[in-house]
């Protein structure tokens, strides 16, 4: 009973010092985006960039700053950012009004570390945090479903203003190894004949700009995901744009798992690989949401797009 009454004098105690650290309304506004340089991190940086938004308004937090040098000769501020050490997260988010959390990569790590950016967040007056979580993460029975429902908790419970971006499965996840499909002439996975509403990174990347440059996105919660296919259906594009013999092959779990491990994949990454197309097969990343849509103000970009930016550079 002691424990509990400790927690929840902290919890109160977490969300008093975000409501009393609010900036007032000020312009210009700066925008931190944590993980720059990752696949999706450089992309929100680019569109930010391309919508106006002045360079030293936007800060690039990053792990390792020496990848950033091209935001940095553009102008914008690069702050080494490392979730593990609060130290540097308290320097990256200094001053920052609007934050974009992309989640950690180390996955079983992830909430520890994310706790560690929420309370620099709390400490450092941020008046919205965005967080790029995972689609139907409130019912996905997904392990990566499970870890973003636990942050957008942690969110919740700052008393931060906040919007959850639950991105959909990024079609580059299964286009970016076409060599080795053109090899074999499979692409291999569990995912059955379930339904991905899977989207373009660039395309999340738009939605999370427009979040991050716009107003009237406090509380809100976006399932963001394009025209869904299946996995049958994308080698099937890949074998009518390549003209090379391409099909899906599904395999039982535990196969798939044997030829992750033996491609050279770690344990647990394979295992998450696995975990998430098993979530596919139950129509865990299929969502009729057009939010997506309607936050970037055109149709999503099509599968027959992605696939062959990924055929013209396999």
């Amino acid at each position: 009973m002691a424990g509990d009454t400790k927690a929840v004098a902290g919890d109160h105690a977490f969300q008093e010092r975000a409501r009393l650290r609010q900036p007032t309304s000020r312009e210009p506004k700066t925008i931190t985006g944590t993980a720059a340089t990752g696949h999706l991190g450089r992309l929100v940086v680019e569109d930010l960039l391309q919508r106006g938004v002045p360079a030293g308004q936007i800060v690039a937090a990053v792990r390792s700053p020496d990848k950033a040098t091209g935001f940095a000769d553009r102008g914008v501020r690069v702050f080494e950012a490392d979730y593990i050490r609060p130290e540097t997260l308290a320097a990256a988010f200094a001053g920052t009004d609007k934050l974009l959390l992309i989640s950690s990569s180390e996955v079983g790590r992830r909430q520890a570390q994310h706790n560690n950016v929420v309370q620099a967040a709390v400490d450092a007056g941020v008046e919205l945090i965005a967080y790029i979580s995972a689609v139907n993460a409130d019912s996905s029975s997904t392990k990566l479903a499970e870890e973003h429902r636990t942050t957008e908790a942690l969110i919740r419970e700052s008393g931060l203003p906040y919007v959850f971006l639950r991105n959909g499965w990024y079609i580059e996840n299964s286009t970016e190894n076409l060599a080795t499909a053109f090899q074999f002439g499979t692409i291999a996975g569990s995912a059955g004949d379930g339904r991905i509403s899977g989207a373009a990174r660039a395309d999340l990347a738009a939605a999370a700009a427009v979040v991050l440059t716009g107003d009237g996105h406090d509380g809100a919660v976006y399932e963001l995901g394009g025209t869904p296919f299946t996995m049958t259906e994308l080698a099937a594009e890949v074998a009518a744009q390549s003209g090379k013999p391409v099909t899906y092959q599904n395999l039982p779990a535990y196969a798939y798992t044997e030829m992750l491990l033996s491609a050279g994949r770690p344990a647990p990454f394979a295992a998450l690989l696995v975990d998430s197309d098993l979530g596919i097969s139950r129509g865990d990343f299929f969502s009729t949401s057009t939010d997506l849509e309607r936050l970037i103000g055109r149709p999503s970009t099509p599968l027959t797009d992605v696939v062959a930016a990924a055929v013209k550079t396999a």
